[in-house]
């Protein structure tokens, strides 16, 4: 009998902003797949939520808030990750904001700092934390939720596009230096999603069927489609994956560059 490659039987993993979205798809699947998964965002209602979802379905979760844009957070849900299970397998780091749309030049201070905090220095950080405990315990898989903003910037997505292109080459950076610990770092780039963090862009008729036609497809992705390649990057399905960048868009990008 052929061996289970997308089997996480006995992995822990910690999905962040996993309360909604893409995040929640992706905490879903690990766990049908037999991880442990710890959901997180910034309020714990919604962590909750999914996890109770997830145990009534049969698979195995927790609940812990975090907001990758404090440090005080980072270090808090480590600690516990420590305490109460000595490891982790999994890290996705699935947190954005993007508080600021508009012209570049008018670009506020306060915006940029918090796309900042949040885009660039909370994965960095989630990262180290991850990749550290991950060292000591055999390996892991990191994932970075990129986006082709990274790639090709849109008007009005100025700072937002330049802190996803940094995730980009965190994560090369990441998988660079840590692949000597069994440590893989992989990116995925998803392209127009529907989710509640893209609500503006669907709300938005001109923009929505402008971008639609820009796709091959034809049509614009829902959060699954991305969980299935995040499963692909974290199991034994993607054991020789590391510092890959994958993007996700229906051939959007693919007939551009």
């Amino acid at each position: 009998m052929s061996k289970n490659l997308f089997d996480l039987s006995g992995k822990v993993a910690l999905v962040t902003v996993a309360s909604r979205g893409i995040g929640e798809e992706i905490a879903r699947v690990l766990a049908d797949q037999g991880a442990h998964v710890i959901v997180s965002s910034r309020k714990l209602d919604g962590c909750r939520a999914v996890a109770d979802a997830i145990t009534a379905e049969g698979g195995s979760a927790s609940a812990f808030p975090c907001h990758v844009g404090s440090m005080e957070d980072i270090t808090a849900v480590f600690a516990h990750i420590s305490e109460q299970h000595g490891k982790l397998d999994i890290l996705v780091n699935n947190a954005a904001t993007n508080p600021y749309y508009g012209g570049i030049l008018d670009t506020d201070m306060e915006s940029y700092q918090k796309t900042v905090d949040v885009n660039v220095r909370g994965y960095f950080f989630m990262s180290i934390e991850a990749g550290k405990l991950m060292r000591d315990n055999g390996g892991g898989a990191i994932v970075n939720t990129a986006s082709v903003a990274g790639l090709q910037p849109s008007p009005g997505q100025g700072i937002y596009a330049v802190t996803k292109a940094a995730v980009i080459n965190m994560t090369r950076a990441f998988a660079g230096e840590c692949g000597q610990h069994n440590i893989r770092a992989n990116a995925l780039l998803p392209g127009l999603t529907k989710t509640k963090f893209a609500g503006a862009l669907f709300d938005n008729p001109e923009f929505y069927e402008e971008a639609v036609r820009s796709i091959p497809l034809k049509r614009h992705a829902v959060p699954h489609e991305m969980a299935g390649v995040v499963l692909m990057m974290v199991s034994d399905a993607g054991s020789y994956l590391n510092g890959e960048i994958i993007t996700v868009d229906g051939g959007m990008t693919a007939t551009r560059l």
